[in-house]
């Protein structure tokens, strides 16, 4: 007859911490993929977007506003145009209205990145807890 024996040891707090650290380097990954896709959807012409299609930038400024910031408290990532570089033009394309006097249609490229990347993102958390 062979006997054994083990001692385990539970440790709560050090499974949240790798848990939380897991989820926020998560969060950046999804992150960096939806502005990379809402980046890719814009396209750089003189010539206005069709409505309910991305809009286009004459040089670029729009496209290169997109950034992301995790907020590490709160474990949510938020992600869109910088309103400091591009004002409220980027709410105008998204959802339609006014921007400097002038009327847009809707051309939303931000829903339609997280509507492609979406299926991807479970995969992101798929492992992240070590």
């Amino acid at each position: 007859m062979v006997g054994a024996k083990a001692n385990t040891k539970f440790d709560a707090k050090k499974v949240l911490k790798a848990a939380k650290d897991g989820s926020i380097k998560s969060l950046g990954h999804a992150g960096a993929a939806i502005r990379l896709v809402a980046r890719r959807s814009i396209k750089t012409s003189k010539k206005e977007s069709a409505p309910g299609t991305p809009p286009n930038s004459r040089k670029g400024q729009i496209k290169r506003a997109i950034v992301y910031a995790v907020e590490k408290d709160q474990q949510r990532v938020v992600i869109g145009p910088d309103q400091a570089v591009v004002g409220t033009s980027g709410a105008a394309h998204e959802f339609g209205g006014h921007y400097k006097k002038q009327h847009y249609d809707r051309r939303p490229f931000m829903g339609p990145a997280l509507e492609k990347v979406k299926d991807r993102l479970p995969q992101e958390w798929a492992g992240s807890v070590k």
